[in-house]
Order: structure tokens, then sequence, then C-alpha cells
């Protein structure tokens, strides 16, 4: 399971991407290696990323944080629902 510290580390490496049309288009790119969902992620996205993460065979995790608590890790002043790191 990720953690708070281990998304902070991605963000400073700037290896993720935050929100749902980037991650979105990046799974169809076949960008990504993995995608972080928000614990109350809605559920037509989760569908979405989980259909999209299937075809691309990218991993998908369920944090342990709302949407809420993962805009304030990530420094922002909005609720983020999905993220996705970039492949190397």
């Amino acid at each position: 399971m990720t953690s708070i510290t281990e998304i902070k580390k991605l963000l400073k490496e700037n290896k993720l991407i935050i929100g749902k049309d980037l991650t979105l288009k990046a799974l169809r790119s076949k960008g990504l290696e993995k995608v972080f969902l928000a614990n109350n992620c809605p559920a037509q996205l989760k569908a979405d990323v989980e259909h999209l993460a299937s075809i691309a065979e990218v991993e998908v995790e369920s944090l342990a944080l709302d949407n809420a608590e993962l805009g304030d890790v990530c420094k922002r002043p909005h609720f983020i629902a999905v993220m996705g790191l970039k492949k190397e």
C-alpha cells in the first residue's frame, strides 16, 4: 500500500499525473505504470479507470485517503480523486 510519504516523494520527482482528464488520457496512450484512486472516488470514474487500466495492463491501487485528504497531501486547493504514475 502506498503511503503519504511515497506520494509526496513521487510529486517532488514530478512522476505523478494529477486529475481525471490527464490520467484517462495517459491511460489511453499507455503512458502510466500505476493508477491511484481516492477511497471515495466517484463510481463512474472508478469504473472508467479500471476498464482502461485493464486494457493497458496497468495496476490500480485504492488509497486509504479520501479525495479531500489527497488534495491536501498534494498541496492543491481542490479535491483529487485520481492520479497516475508516469512510465519511466
